[in-house]
């Protein structure tokens, strides 16, 4: 979201020099910068005991590819927090070990995506409404079933979980 009027007091926003930022827009009743915003979310590859990567059948997200679990991050919360909470929320997975892995910028919705790896002891799946269905897969299987689109984020895990497995 970029702001031209000030959210604080309704006023038009002025450009101002910032710095290393450059221009940006400034408030001059308010005598602040207000920054460009955009949503934050998480990715988690989440993998169990033997190995086996978790993938979702999320159709309002994708009837073409499968996905990995993914939220955004609300207001107050930590990403490591949304993470776990994701999990849980749409396997019933119980996270025993989260590595943050990587950031990327998702262009197509212009947001930017926290990516994990998440280590859990497989219980039976619980899924959520959001998700249509799910399953265990072996690595080698992950790429086949992923995103192929450049950039995409879910296939930068997979591929960077199935270095560090070599």
């Amino acid at each position: 979201m970029h702001f031209k009027y000030c959210p604080d007091c309704g006023t038009k926003l002025s450009e101002r020099e910032l710095g290393d930022e450059g221009l940006v827009p400034w408030c001059d009743r308010c005598a602040k910068p207000w920054f460009d915003m955009f949503p934050v979310a998480t990715i988690t590859l989440v993998y169990n005991e033997k190995g086996e990567v978790l993938l979702l059948r999320q159709n309002y997200i994708s009837t073409e590819f499968m996905n990995l679990v993914s939220g955004y991050v609300t207001p107050g919360e930590d990403a490591e927090t949304c993470a776990v909470r994701e999990i849980m929320e749409e396997t019933g997975q119980h996270v025993e070990e989260l590595e943050l892995i990587m950031t990327n910028w998702f262009a197509k919705k212009e947001m930017m995506m926290i990516g994990f790896f998440a280590r859990v002891n497989a219980t039976e799946l619980k899924l959520s409404s959001e998700v249509d269905s799910a399953a265990w897969h072996k690595p080698e299987e992950i790429l086949d079933l992923v995103s192929s689109r450049p950039g995409s984020t879910s296939r930068l895990l997979c591929e960077k979980f199935l270095e560090r497995i070599k």
